[in-house]
């Protein structure tokens, strides 16, 4: 696949939401001192009576946000993926216990603030956030993804929404595919009959090379983006399971708990077939790009393909 210019996800959705201020008069933003590197900033500028600052104080911000939500207010809050964690006990309890109306945007996730390092670098919030009732956990692939969920998520989806996205990071991995989001819907972007690809985010575009890759070997593989991981399209991970005998998933996430563990409790109820796992095992690093890091941790399309071949070694399970 050729290389284009990255567009960066938080510049996307920094943008929709000063368009989406426009449109919905009671839509206030939240932000935990991180206005300008999550780019929720932009809305300060037209709005700065509907945004609040709350300095460096996450359990602050989610509580403060779901009070605006009780008020009647579609507060939006927006920080760092790694740091929002933080308030994990005031997610769950006083956003997701009460079901409110809270859309928390989490930027700089996975490896995407790659020079960082390590304490700045989410591979355990989709485990985190997936474990809590209510709430929903949509992870979009690129900025294209973005322009079809985001809006619906702020003004149609009820309920407590986590939106996970990278920094700049944003390979095209869904530009020109038409479809329209709906949540809990997985979309497949690559037709296949020997092996099921399932995965979430940017790391798909490893994905479609990896699939690239494995046709020239003479292997078909499908690519299924999971754009929402909670709630889970369990048919079309069926079906992927019938069709093809063998599921690989992918994520720039810890295995544990994210979205192959996601994945492995529906085919394990459903039609159990040989399943790997790629994804994180350990903390990150710093490192000059996120593609280094892909690489070092075995994350990038060479690892797929390995992951691939070894599972369809395991035979044929199809109906």
């Amino acid at each position: 696949m050729e290389s284009q210019k990255l567009t960066g996800m938080r510049d996307v959705v920094g943008e929709m939401l000063a368009e989406l201020g426009e449109e919905i008069s009671n839509l206030v933003v939240v932000t935990a001192d991180v206005g300008k590197p999550t780019r929720v900033f932009n809305f300060s500028q037209r709005f700065p009576d509907r945004y609040y600052n709350v300095g460096i104080a996450e359990q602050h911000m989610i509580n403060f946000a779901a009070g605006l939500a009780s008020a009647g207010a579609l507060p939006v809050v927006a920080g760092f993926a790694i740091f929002i964690q933080r308030a994990w006990e005031q997610i769950r309890n006083t956003v997701a216990r009460m079901n409110l109306n809270v859309k928390i945007v989490a930027t700089h996730a996975g490896y995407s603030d790659h020079a960082d390092g390590s304490s700045h670098q989410a591979l355990e919030d989709i485990a985190l956030m997936r474990a809590i009732p209510n709430m929903n956990v949509i992870v979009p692939a690129d900025v294209a993804d973005i322009r079809r969920s985001f809006r619906a998520v702020v003004a149609s989806v009820k309920g407590p929404v986590y939106y996970r996205i990278g920094r700049d990071y944003a390979p095209p991995v869904t530009e020109g595919y038409d479809y329209e989001f709906v949540l809990g819907r997985a979309y497949t972007l690559r037709e296949g009959s020997d092996v099921a690809i399932i995965g979430a985010g940017p790391i798909l575009y490893e994905a479609l090379i990896a699939a690239d890759t494995l046709r020239s070997m003479g292997i078909s593989a499908s690519v299924i983006n999971l754009l929402t991981v909670k709630p889970i399209d369990a048919e079309s991970i069926e079906r992927a399971a019938r069709v093809t005998g063998h599921i690989v998933t992918v994520e720039e996430h810890v295995v544990y708990g994210g979205v192959g563990s996601a994945v492995a409790e529906i085919i394990s109820e459903r039609y159990p077939v040989p399943i790997r796992f790629v994804g994180a095992k350990t903390f990150g690093r710093s490192a000059r790009s996120v593609k280094e890091l892909l690489e070092h941790f075995n994350l990038d399309s060479k690892a797929i393909v390995r992951a691939c071949l070894e599972v369809v070694k395991h035979g044929d399970r199809r109906a």
